[in-house]
């Protein structure tokens, strides 16, 4: 059996996502993430993608998830000069990838590295929700009036513009 915390040690994080491509299933997930951010003017969806999926459940691949959001706030700063371009890119391939994750814990690392901060931080603490994790099918059927998706006030209820009296459990869209 091969111990993976140590066969990737010292691979740069693009030759494991190649090897992942090329012998790991895909997995795609029923899951995806429903979300309101101020600089969107509809609800945004994040599907995950099926690669990363299989990477994050099987583990010893992907760096944790503070390395990507430290490099996303590095990147931020005024004064900032791509780690790339001055070959100081040690904490993505040098950090100890996270070991396997089950398909929710895959998600919910997804929501921290690629939804923005400010929605995934402050989700819950408004009036209302602005995320939800939800199945693929409590999505609408059609991307008809898709402009106008915003997450519903009451939770458990989802009415489409063109149809309000079909609701379905559980996803907040109006």
């Amino acid at each position: 059996m091969i111990d993976w915390s140590v066969a990737w040690k010292g691979t740069k994080l693009i030759d494991r996502i190649e090897w992942a491509k090329t012998n790991l299933k895909r997995h795609d997930t029923e899951y995806c993430v429903v979300y309101e951010d101020l600089d969107n003017e509809c609800a945004a969806i994040m599907h995950p993608d099926p690669h990363c999926m299989a990477m994050l459940m099987h583990g010893y691949l992907m760096p944790p998830a503070w390395v990507k959001l430290k490099l996303r706030e590095d990147a931020q700063r005024p004064d900032f000069v791509d780690h790339r371009s001055l070959g100081n890119d040690k904490l993505l391939h040098e950090t100890q990838p996270i070991g396997p994750l089950t398909e929710e814990e895959a998600v919910e690392y997804l929501i921290t590295t690629d939804i923005p901060r400010s929605v995934w931080e402050n989700w819950n603490t408004g009036n209302r929700q602005t995320m939800v994790i939800c199945s693929k099918k409590q999505l609408p059927a059609t991307r008809e009036w898709r402009n106008a998706w915003r997450i519903a006030d009451e939770i458990g209820e989802v009415a489409s513009l063109n149809h309000p009296q079909q609701t379905q459990p559980h996803l907040l869209l109006l």
